[in-house]
C-alpha cells in the first residue's frame, strides 16, 4: 500500500523531457506556424481573383503538409504519440491535373488548420514550462526580493509568511499542468496530423487483412505438419500394432488367414493397407502344431494400441483446441474463468457480461486475453493481476490489469507481440490501448463491438 502511493506521488510530481521540450517549443513553433496559416489564407484569399490565386494555394498547401509532418515527428519523438503518416499525394500527369490534386488534398488543409490553435497552445505550454516555475521561485523568495528591492526595516507580515508555500504550490502544479496541455496537444495531433479516417480505415483493413492471411496460411501449415508428422505416423503405428495382434490371434491350424477372403482379396487385388504379414510356426510357412495365441505378447499389443490411441486422441485435442477452443460453447463467461485459472500469475476475474456477442467476437476477445495473460507471465513480473470483462450496450471491453514493472509499449513490428493483436483486433474494428508507465501498474484494454 505504501508502495503504491509513493509510487503515485512520484507519478504526479514527475514530468518527461520530451513533454518539457515540446512546451517550450511550443511558444516560437505556434508563432511561426501561425503566422504561415494566416498569411496563406489572406493571400490566398486576396489573388483568388487573379490567375496566380490557385497555383498560390496549392504550393501553401504542399508547405502546410510539409510543416505538419514535421510537428508530427516532434509529437511522435517528444510526446510519445505515434500519428500515423498519411499516405504521399498521387502524381496524375500534367500541371493542372497536380494543381487539382493537391488543391482536393484534406490532408493538406486539415494540416493548415492545424497551425492555428498550435499558436494558443504554444503558449500555454510556454508558460507552464517557464513562466509557472519562475512564478514558483519569486514567490518562495518573495521576502529575500523585497528587502533587496527596498532597503530598510520591513516587518514580516502575511505575504511573507505565505510566500514560500504559495511557491512550493505553483511548482508543485508545473508537472500536472504539463501533463494536460500534452494530452491536448496529442489529442490535436491525432485528429488533425493524421490521415482522414476513410483512408486510415483503408489503411487499417489492408494491415489487418494481410496479417489474418499471414497467419491462417501460417495457422493451416502447422495444422498439415502436425497431421502429417502426428497423428498420421501416430495411426499408422497403431495400424501395425493391431495388424500384429491380429497375427498373434491368427488361426492355429496353420492356414495362415484369418477367416476366408481376408488376404489377398478386394477390388485391386493387393493387400489391405496396412497389413503386416510375418512368417513362422502355424502361418503360412507350412503346417505345424496346433497351439493357442501367446497371450502375453497379445496383451502387450493391445496395451501398446491403447496407448496409441489415446496419444492420438490427445494429440487430435490439441490440433481442435488452437481452431476453436471448446470453452467458448459455453460463452465468454465460462471460457475466461477457465482461462485465467491455467495462468501462473493469480489474477482476479470479474465480468459484466448482459449479452452475449458474436461468436467470431468471442474467439478475439479469447485469444486476446491468452495472449496478454501469456505477456503478462512472461515479461511483466508481476504479482497479482485483475482480468474484466464487460457487454454492455453493444460493446465489449476486456481489461488486464497487474502491478508489474510497467514499461509495455506498442511496437512497430508488424504482426507480433502488442502490435500485432492491435492489428487482430482492427480486423474486427476492435481497438487496443496500453498504458504502462514504468514502475507500472500496466493496464491493457480492448474495445470491441458486440456484433459486426
Amino acid at each position: 500500500m505504501v508502495r503504491r502511493v509513493v509510487t503515485r506521488w512520484r507519478r504526479g510530481l514527475s514530468v518527461r523531457g520530451g513533454e518539457l521540450a515540446f512546451a517550450v517549443l511550443g511558444l516560437p513553433l505556434g508563432v511561426l506556424g501561425a503566422g504561415y496559416a494566416v498569411a496563406v489564407l489572406y493571400a490566398g484569399a486576396l489573388l483568388s481573383l487573379t490567375v496566380l490565386g490557385l497555383p498560390f494555394v496549392a504550393a501553401a498547401l504542399v508547405g502546410a503538409r510539409g510543416i505538419g509532418g514535421l510537428h508530427r515527428r516532434l509529437v511522435g519523438r517528444l510526446l510519445g504519440e505515434p500519428v500515423t503518416a498519411p499516405p504521399p499525394l498521387p502524381r496524375p500527369s500534367g500541371v493542372l491535373a497536380r494543381v487539382r490534386v493537391v488543391l482536393a488534398d484534406p490532408v493538406a488543409w486539415r494540416a493548415l488548420l492545424y497551425l492555428l490553435p498550435r499558436l494558443p497552445l504554444g503558449l500555454l505550454g510556454f508558460l507552464a514550462a517557464v513562466g509557472l516555475p519562475l512564478s514558483a521561485v519569486w514567490l518562495a523568495g518573495f521576502p529575500v526580493w523585497v528587502r533587496l528591492l527596498e532597503p530598510g526595516p520591513r516587518p514580516v507580515d502575511w505575504l511573507d509568511v505565505a510566500g514560500l508555500p504559495a511557491g512550493v504550490a505553483v511548482l508543485a502544479a508545473v508537472p500536472a499542468a504539463l501533463r494536460g496541455l500534452s494530452r491536448a496537444n496529442r489529442a490535436l495531433a491525432r485528429g488533425l496530423l493524421g490521415p482522414v479516417r476513410s483512408q486510415q480505415r483503408v489503411r487499417e483493413l489492408e494491415n489487418a487483412r494481410a496479417t489474418l492471411l499471414a497467419e491462417s496460411t501460417d495457422r493451416l501449415r502447422r495444422l498439415e505438419r502436425d497431421l502429417h508428422d502426428g497423428t498420421q505416423a501416430q495411426l499408422v503405428a497403431l495400424a501395425i500394432t493391431l495388424s500384429l495382434a491380429d497375427d498373434v490371434l491368427g488361426e492355429p491350424d496353420g492356414s495362415g488367414t484369418h477367416g476366408s477372403g481376408t488376404e489377398g482379396s478386394g477390388t485391386d487385388g493387393g493387400h489391405a493397407p496396412g497389413r503386416a504379414h510375418t512368417s513362422g510356426p502355424g502361418r503360412a510357412g507350412g503346417p505345424g502344431p496346433e497351439s493357442g495365441p501367446d497371450l502375453g505378447r497379445l496383451r502387450a499389443l493391445v496395451d501398446r494400441a491403447r496407448g496409441q490411441t489415446d496419444a492420438t486422441i490427445a494429440g487430435l485435442r490439441r490440433l481442435t483446441r488452437g481452431i476453436h477452443p471448446v470453452a467458448l460453447d459455453a460463452g465468454l463467461a465460462e471460457a475466461l474463468p477457465t482461462l485465467t485459472a491455467t495462468s501462473p500469475v493469480p489474477v482476479t476475474v470479474r465480468m459484466d457480461l448482459r449479452e452475449r456477442p458474436q461468436e467470431v467476437i468471442e474467439r478475439a476477445v479469447y485469444f486476446c486475453a491468452a495472449e496478454l495473460l501469456t505477456n503478462l507471465a512472461k515479461h511483466s513480473g508481476a504479482r497479482t493481476a485483475e482480468l474484466s470483462a464487460s457487454a454492455v450496450g453493444g460493446r465489449v471491453r476486456l481489461t488486464v490489469r497487474d502491478d508489474g514493472r510497467g514499461g509495455a509499449a506498442i511496437g512497430h513490428g508488424a504482426g507480433t507481440g502488442l502490435a500485432g493483436l492491435a492489428e487482430r483486433l482492427a480486423a474486427v474494428d476492435g481497438v487496443l490501448r496500453v498504458d504502462s508507465p514504468p514502475g507500472g501498474p500496466t493496464v491493457v484494454s480492448a474495445e470491441l463491438p458486440s456484433r459486426l
